[in-house]
């Protein structure tokens, strides 16, 4: 008897360690499981990307995801995925076709490095009675150190007494502005814009702006920015992947630099080596760099950015990335 009783309480802890392990493994690969859109309009463009980090020694393959409602379509962005490397899958709130408080759970199905199904979950209200057209302000690429400027309308049907009062950016580099363009019969109509400042750093970006109006019950509605800033200076190879030296040894490498319009190059540096390089002192728009980069107080694994400056009053930068392991120089002990 008493046997059979321990026999069930290693059944019951074996079973509670195996859900607290799949616990741990699920928090670190997906550590981000539920989204609330909050409340957006018809027709916004609305979608968030749940990370995926495989945290295992072998590739991660997601194998599918089901929706259980037609109100968000998920997708599959990184099917496989290396150890140590992250992924993602894209929950799309389908605002055109729904309205109302609508939410959906997607199932995730792994097939490697084992089989296993975990749930994600997003939430949402879809006002019926404001539409975005666009459903985002898509601003594709942009040349840093240039402004550029989108827009969107807002149209309204409703309440006589509706307005927009203020349009916020979390961004400082994203400067909004509204303004009312008609109004009557309980319809209103706005224009939303938003500048990308010369400031604006290089790269992807997805922010969101929000609408703010006299709507006590709802009043901020995001709208989404979408846009790429690209550098006035593109450098090739981007990433310099020097290996293991000792401290005080040297590599060679040769850089294309290209920029949108003629440059000279003023500088270029790396925290932790001394940086020498031969560049024509003519400005042109494609420079031939021999450089050389010798380890001088870096240590350890490196991973550094090489910062190349431009001559002038209207200087750009460009960073490419230096990646090494500087071993300690053993010395030999006298015998």
């Amino acid at each position: 008897m008493n046997s059979r009783v321990l026999l069930v309480a290693f059944v019951f802890l074996g079973a509670a360690l195996g859900s607290s392990a799949k616990a741990d493994w699920t928090q670190t690969v997906f550590p981000v499981k539920k989204h609330d859109f909050g409340t957006v309009a018809v027709a916004s463009k609305t979608e968030f990307r749940f990370p995926v980090v495989n945290t295992f020694t072998s590739d991660l393959h997601i194998r599918s995801v089901r929706e259980s409602c037609g109100c968000t379509t998920a997708i599959i962005e990184t099917a496989t995925i290396a150890p140590g490397q992250s992924g993602s899958i894209l929950a799309r709130f389908n605002t055109p076709t729904f309205r109302g408080k609508k939410g959906a759970t997607l199932t995730v199905v792994i097939d490697k490095p084992f089989y296993s199904e975990i749930q994600l979950r997003v939430d949402g209200y879809i006002r019926s009675d404001m539409v975005f057209h666009p459903g985002a302000i898509e601003l594709g690429t942009i040349n840093q150190g240039e402004p550029k400027s989108g827009s969107t309308k807002l149209f309204y049907a409703g309440r006589s007494d509706w307005q927009v009062v203020d349009v916020r950016s979390n961004t400082p580099w994203l400067v909004p502005s509204f303004k009312q363009t008609e109004r009557g019969a309980g319809k209103a109509n706005y224009e939303l814009s938003v500048q990308v400042r010369e400031d604006a750093p290089e790269g992807y970006f997805q922010d969101e702006l929000i609408v703010q109006t006299n709507d006590r019950s709802m009043p901020n509605v995001p709208l989404r920015v979408i846009g790429t800033v690209e550098s006035a200076l593109s450098i090739a190879p981007q990433s310099i992947a020097v290996g293991t030296i000792k401290q005080g040894d040297s590599v060679s490498q040769r850089l294309a630099i290209r920029g949108r319009k003629p440059f000279a190059i003023e500088s270029i540096e790396c925290e932790g080596w001394k940086v020498e390089f031969s560049a024509s002192e003519d400005e042109r728009m494609i420079h031939m760099v021999d450089l050389t980069l010798t380890a001088d107080s870096a240590r350890g694994n490196q991973r550094v950015p090489m910062v190349i400056r431009t001559r002038g009053e209207n200087a750009v930068t460009a960073k490419a990335i230096v990646t090494a392991n500087i071993a300690a120089e053993q010395v030999a002990q006298a015998q």
